[in-house]
């Protein structure tokens, strides 16, 4: 399989590297370049295989939604050198995730089902089933954390121990809550319903940005709104686009990123059968057919692509 699992690059020009769990970010001072790779994480754990295509399926989609959200608040993105990479400006970032959620799915519904009836100090009512739509979409955030997992946090704690100055914060969740009114009317006209995503920000000069990625399968999950309301009515898991199927795998085996768990193999069906998923959100999603470029070395068209771009731009 032809992959991109590790982006070992030296730049010129580039002050610095850091990996992530699934991106490379190449420091160039006042500016950054993030490099898409394949590896693919779960439970905050980078799984042994990388899957074809992921990296470039995240980035074209981020491509197209941080384009189309621009009018609601600057971000991050200048250019896009290579199918897999991004370049931009690079902030401070907040150290929380804006987790917004407009259905009761996944994690919140782990809580829930737990018998919780908060989720980051958001209220919850009773006699709700899992993928029920929320009287409105909630933010519940979670803590950045730079290795491990990251945790639940409530508003109240955030602003209390000072991680983001309280105006700011009110800030980062008017322009989450604007942005997901906007990803889910545009996920509306391809038949899709987005259930939750999450959103990073960042401050540059007194400047809030959006960083990273938005609206893909990795920080985001949808339903199929053909089958929504007939999948709820009988009870029947609802289909949909997102990483969640993935860590239901990995549950049903076993693994959930707990200490003494192992990953199950990753045969290269399953690798195969993970990427077909990442393709087909991305059709869906964005409307438009997906051009794989990993029929090429990766890692010399990614290099090749990214000189060229830098070359120019100096």
């Amino acid at each position: 399989m032809n992959v991109l699992k590790q982006a070992d690059f030296k730049f010129e020009g580039q002050k610095g590297h850091y990996r992530g769990k699934v991106r490379d970010v190449f420091d160039f001072g006042d500016e950054v370049l993030m490099i898409a790779s394949d590896r693919i994480s779960a439970f905050d754990v980078i799984l042994p295989k990388a899957i074809p295509c992921k990296g470039q399926v995240l980035n074209q989609i981020a491509e197209k939604f941080l384009k189309a959200t621009a009018d609601i608040v600057p971000n991050w993105l200048q250019a896009v050198p290579d199918p897999n990479a991004s370049y931009g400006i690079k902030c401070e970032t907040f150290p929380v995730e804006m987790v917004v959620r407009g259905y009761l799915v996944g994690h919140a519904w782990r809580e829930y089902r737990s018998g919780k009836r908060a989720v980051c100090g958001v209220p919850l009512p009773e006699g709700l089933k899992e993928n029920d739509k929320l009287p409105e979409p909630i933010i519940t955030p979670t803590t950045k954390a730079k290795e491990g997992h990251d945790e639940d946090i409530s508003r109240e704690e955030i602003i209390a121990r000072g991680i983001v100055e309280e105006n700011k914060y009110e800030q980062l969740e008017k322009y989450a809550l604007a942005l997901f009114q906007r990803g889910t009317e545009m996920a509306a006209t391809q038949g899709l319903i987005l259930v939750d995503t999450k959103y990073e920000f960042g401050e540059k000069d007194g400047t809030i940005y959006l960083i990273d990625e938005i609206h893909t399968p990795d920080s985001s999950r949808y339903f199929y709104s053909d089958a929504y309301a007939e999948n709820l009515a009988q009870g029947l898991p609802q289909k949909q686009l997102s990483k969640e199927f993935v860590r239901e795998w990995l549950i049903a085996n076993g693994f959930q990123g707990k200490e003494g768990q192992n990953v199950p193999e990753m045969t290269e069906d399953k690798c195969n059968e993970i990427s077909e998923r990442y393709i087909e959100l991305y059709e869906k999603v964005t409307g438009e057919s997906f051009i794989p470029m990993n029929n090429t070395d990766i890692y010399s068209r990614i290099e090749q692509n990214i000189n060229s771009f830098l070359s120019k731009k100096a």
